[in-house]
């Protein structure tokens, strides 16, 4: 059986519709318990601040936690590098989802601002449906393909026959943009107090694409 493989490529661009706020929290204690309970009331205050701008307690997500031993490097008296125990450190990355709203995220990095709770943080835009942008994609991609097997087809001089075999690999697809990163977010809390308006953050359309094998019988 004769064939032609082609690989179409579906692009298409997506307006955000859903702000993502990373936040970060890191410290150093001497002991795991003292790392560990840290850690809680770091989150605990965290939780409380998005419960009073009207979050729920479990929109607050953990993407990450680990507690690991911390040693600090120096040179001793002879000039020889060595390392010392200092103590646990512990890393608690989390994300908070909320529909693009400036307003809100502008009372969001206020409230951060003005806390005891020293997070680092970063902010993309994302879409809510990420499957129907797949979706989307895939059939852009097969009709791609389509067109480029008709034109190869018509130049070699054979013609399209059934489809014999689609080649797609499934994975998790991540559709967000650029990390927004604001070093000074004392700044941030000064320019809040002036209005509403302080976050003025618009973000670009993302663009995706993704990939598709179809074979063809030909004769």
């Amino acid at each position: 059986m004769k064939t032609i493989k082609v690989t179409g490529c579906g692009r298409i661009k997506i307006q955000p519709d859903l702000v993502r706020l990373l936040l970060t929290l890191n410290d150093t204690k001497k002991t795991y318990d003292e790392a560990l309970r840290k850690s809680s009331e770091m989150t605990a205050e965290l939780q409380e601040i998005f419960g009073k701008l009207g979050f729920g307690k479990t929109e607050l997500k953990t993407v990450h936690f680990n507690v690991d031993s911390y040693y600090e490097g120096y040179n001793d008296k002879n000039g020889i590098w060595k390392q010392r125990f200092k103590g646990y450190s512990f890393v608690h990355q989390m994300k908070l989802e909320f529909p693009v709203d400036n307003e809100r995220l502008g009372k969001i990095l206020s409230a951060l601002a003005g806390s005891n709770v020293h997070a680092e943080f970063r902010i993309q835009h994302t879409v809510r449906d990420v499957e129907a942008c797949r979706n989307e994609l895939l059939g852009k991609a097969v009709a791609d393909a389509r067109v480029k097997a008709e034109v190869i087809a018509a130049a070699a001089g054979v013609t399209l026959g059934m489809i014999a075999g689609i080649d797609y690999s499934f994975g998790t697809m991540e559709i967000y943009s650029e990390n927004v990163t604001l070093h000074n977010i004392r700044t941030v809390e000064e320019k809040c107090t002036l209005g509403s308006d302080c976050i003025d953050i618009t973000a670009d359309d993302i663009d995706v694409d993704d990939n598709v094998t179809v074979t063809w019988e030909i004769s």
